[in-house]
């Protein structure tokens, strides 16, 4: 997808692959496991953890009907637990503006809707 605004100086957009691997619970559930998911660090907003799609048990997502718009990255769509939580769990950009292409089918969880986003150091 062309279009959106370029990140630059006034709104830096990083993408990097996570050293670590990335665990994600919604009580004891594993709900993704990932040692390949990227950390997108926008401006001075806290950085997201977006894990590959197939990294994520998408049977325990639903789609909502939430839709919002980034200029920087496009629309995304968000995603409901079967589990008795609260609604848009998580998040993804379908069809990412060109500056954030990489995160076109990786899922994305807001940390105080889970349980527990773990880091697990993958050196020996």
């Amino acid at each position: 997808m062309d279009g959106g605004k370029q990140p630059g100086p006034d709104q830096p957009i990083s993408i990097e692959l996570v050293s670590e691997r990335v665990i994600v619970r919604i009580g004891n559930a594993v709900i993704a496991d990932s040692s390949n998911a990227l950390v997108l660090q926008e401006a001075n907003y806290a950085p997201v953890f977006y894990i590959p799609r197939e990294d994520v048990l998408m049977t325990e997502l639903t789609l909502s009907s939430t839709s919002t718009h980034c200029p920087y990255k496009g629309n995304a769509c968000y995603f409901t637990t079967r589990r008795d939580r609260a609604t848009d769990i998580a998040w993804s950009y379908e069809d990412p503006f060109d500056a954030t292409a990489r995160i076109k089918g990786y899922v994305a969880f807001y940390a105080n809707r889970v349980d527990e986003i773990e880091l697990i150091s993958r050196s020996l």
